[in-house]
């Protein structure tokens, strides 16, 4: 396939002009790179049960990275969908999102990890099932997070792209099973040069007893930042006040 075949196929929408690359992932895939500002990937949902989880740090300066903590608390929300951003642990704004046909990313329930694996769906390694091995979140990204010369100390909390938790009368999370359908998408449009670190392994609490995580795709575009007038700059007064953070550093 051609690059604007590729691009009319995950996203007709798009001007092929602008789009700068395309990338499947299988279930179970891990990936980082580094986006500049003005760029936006469009997280599509392949398959029903896909899960992404997302780790995001400032490319120059790696000690400033995602809050979600702040988060959720500068916009008073505990999900996050179109309108919201993504904070850093310095009040500006590493990522926003402008599109998502979701409705709902769960930022609260962590990784998946090797324990959790093992037990719901036990033990594939790499030495006997090669790619079928069974991989965890954790894992995944701490992998992607040492090319970048970040460790263990270096993971904090992430968003969960696709999965949708709850928190019922009683105080229990409660995980909707293949909630996007295939199809679906969210859009993070960057807002600072950022270091990107994805893996498509299941949601911790997806209670499916086969491992099975939905394929992903995505396509990264150029957008711009965002505009004067864009919904998220708008949707609340401390998100005007994190771009304006965000902006000194690039004026």
């Amino acid at each position: 396939m051609t690059h604007t075949e590729h691009t009319l196929e995950l996203a007709p929408d798009l001007d092929p002009a602008r789009v700068l690359w395309t990338e499947r992932f299988p279930g179970g895939a891990h990936w980082s790179y580094r986006v500049r500002r003005g760029t936006t990937l469009r997280f599509i949902a392949v398959e029903a049960g896909a899960n992404t989880s997302v780790l995001l740090y400032r490319a120059d300066e790696r000690m400033e990275r995602l809050n979600v903590p702040d988060t959720l608390k500068a916009q008073h929300t505990a999900h996050l969908t179109a309108g919201h951003v993504l904070y850093s642990d310095m009040g500006r704004i590493l990522a926003s999102i402008p599109r998502d046909t979701v409705g709902w990313h769960d930022p609260l329930c962590g990784l998946s990890d090797a324990e959790g694996i093992a037990r719901r769906h036990g033990v594939k390694r790499y030495q006997e099932h090669r790619n079928a091995m069974h991989r965890n979140g954790k894992d995944s990204l701490l992998v992607e997070m040492g090319k970048w010369g970040l460790g263990l100390r270096d993971l904090v909390p992430n968003l969960n792209l696709f999965s949708r938790v709850a928190v019922d009368a009683d105080g229990r999370f409660r995980f909707a099973e293949n909630h996007a359908k295939p199809g679906d998408f969210v859009e993070l449009r960057f807002e600072m040069d950022t270091l990107v670190l994805v893996s498509t392994a299941p949601h911790p609490l997806d209670p499916r007893p086969d491992y099975a995580p939905g394929k992903v795709a995505i396509v990264a575009w150029d957008s711009g930042p965002a505009g004067e007038d864009d919904v998220c700059r708008l949707s609340c007064a401390e998100n005007g006040r994190g771009f304006h953070n965000t902006e000194l550093i690039y004026r």
